[in-house]
């Protein structure tokens, strides 16, 4: 993405160098400008004399990210309550599909979580049948690790969803990703 000291440089069709002279700064700063720094003081004067602008214009704005995606990928993932592994699968195609990296970092931090998350429900329901028949007990026990499991997905989606709409981020990161 261009920066906007690029953009107007190369609307006035000047190379580096040559807006390096006009402004009376060196080349390496409109470099490190159009990098990604943000100028100030002197050198935002500068530039904005030889672009003839306010010197608020050549700072820009902070982006507003938009993390629709993200909570759609969020709320995809309720789809495992229907579907086995669906509360991976269907994030798992969101989050490949999406072409903004802040959404699809964030969709990879979903996906790895619910990956969590189903493998831990596969895990209780195949011992709990064992721990049935070793504790000799009469009632089926899947469903305690089940509804557990069920409720920590419907937990880990509204605080994640509540934490995506205040803060443009997920509640909690895990320290591996698995995508």
């Amino acid at each position: 993405m261009k920066s906007i000291v690029q953009y107007l440089r190369e609307e006035k069709n000047l190379t580096q160098t040559e807006l390096a002279e006009k402004s009376g700064l060196s080349l390496r700063t409109i470099q490190r400008i159009e990098a990604g720094n943000i100028p100030k003081g002197f050198t935002l004067r500068a530039l904005a004399n030889v672009f003839e602008t306010q010197p608020e214009k050549l700072i820009p704005s902070k982006e507003i990210i938009k993390l629709d995606r993200a909570k759609l990928i969020n709320f995809s993932s309720l789809f495992g309550l229907l579907i086995p592994f669906g509360g991976v699968i269907f994030p798992l195609i969101l989050t490949y599909k999406t072409k903004d990296t802040k959404n699809k970092e964030l969709g990879k931090n979903i996906v790895s979580v619910q990956i969590l998350i189903t493998v831990a429900l596969a895990i209780s329901q195949i011992a709990s049948p064992f721990i049935q028949k070793e504790l000799s007990l009469h009632f089926p026990l899947f469903i305690f690790p089940l509804l557990l499991i069920i409720c920590l997905k419907l937990f880990v989606v509204i605080v994640n969803g509540i934490s995506l709409n205040t803060k443009n981020d997920l509640n909690k990161n895990l320290k591996i990703n698995y995508l």
